[in-house]
């Protein structure tokens, strides 16, 4: 070491050759730790996702050979009334998965927090339960209740509308909105438990300085709850607007895009498209479009919650 260090004296560029050896090292540690698991998503994640792209700029139907067609596929879908149309039921179904349960998750949550209601762990896990139950158990028993027979009509006929009862998935003005109601009641637990995590975080003595101040329910809603929860609102936004885009398990389970294509959306188009037309370069198309969709707008809403971290 000595040695080294006289070496190093007599000979400044053999200094500066080992402080940069040193400093490569040490920007080079993090990348090392990641490496794995960027390995890994980048083989299961990017390397299809890529593969996907590629497979869309080609006519293929997995049994003659691919035929590269550039962006045809793209331009087919863009004038493709219906491919066109189920993006258009997907904005439908962000209105339902998450708008209302945003809206129904404030109230509750605003409510479940002022009150302070007893037994509050029990709610929260009534509230939560849709989300650990399996789509496909919740659109077969969603089903049941919309069918014809089924409670949703009973209760119509037992108030005394029975005009109003109908087969509601098999409607082609109200399958639709049946449909976007069930992922309303999925979706807003998940909403009430994030945004009651954040509504835990706020000083009691707040609420305590805007009660000695005159301030009502209302007033303290809108002056200290709503603006403390913005980062769990902006989380809240982007799981259920992606849950609204890429929904397919209710879809194909209750109403397989109907009645005609009514409630098709893009994520059941790449499964009609692949498996049931065989057009997998189309089907790809959709599926790319769809990604690109859901990275914007997440990104977007992730701007959005760091400028609301940075305001807060």
């Amino acid at each position: 070491m000595a040695t080294s260090s006289r070496a190093e004296r007599a000979d400044p560029r053999l200094a500066r050759r080992r402080l940069a050896s040193r400093e490569g090292r040490t920007l080079a540690t993090p990348y090392l730790y990641i490496a794995p698991g960027l390995l890994v998503y980048g083989a299961f994640l990017l390397w299809p996702l890529a593969r996907a792209a590629q497979y869309s700029l080609y006519a293929w139907d997995t049994v003659s050979p691919a035929r590269f067609v550039g962006l045809a596929n793209y331009a087919a879908m863009v004038n493709d009334p219906d491919l066109l149309g189920s993006f258009g039921h997907s904005a439908v179904l962000i209105v339902f998965y998450a708008v209302l349960p945003i809206c129904l998750g404030l109230v509750v949550a605003a409510i479940l927090n002022r009150a302070r209601v007893r037994g509050l762990s029990f709610f929260r896990t009534v509230i939560f339960l849709p989300q650990v139950i399996a789509m496909v158990v919740v659109a077969v028993a969603w089903t049941r209740i919309y069918s014809t027979d089924g409670s949703l009509n009973a209760l119509l006929r037992l108030v005394g509308l029975p005009d109003l009862a109908r087969a509601w998935l098999g409607d082609y003005t109200f399958a639709l909105p049946a449909v976007g109601l069930i992922g309303t009641w999925v979706e807003t637990g998940l909403v009430t438990i994030l945004l009651l995590a954040g509504m835990g975080r706020v000083p009691r003595d707040l609420y305590e300085a805007a009660r000695l101040d005159g301030a009502g329910a209302v007033a303290e809603f809108f002056a200290i709850t709503l603006p403390a929860v913005r980062g769990e609102l902006v989380v809240a936004a982007t799981l259920t607007v992606v849950a609204a885009l890429k929904n397919f398990d209710i879809i194909y389970m209750t109403t397989r895009g109907g009645p005609g294509t009514s409630t098709t959306v893009p994520s059941y188009q790449v499964y009609n498209q692949a498996f049931g037309l065989g057009q997998v370069g189309m089907a790809t198309t959709i599926g790319v479009s769809l990604a690109v969709l859901i990275f914007g707008i997440n990104l977007i809403l992730n701007r959005l919650g760091d400028r609301a971290a940075a305001d807060s």
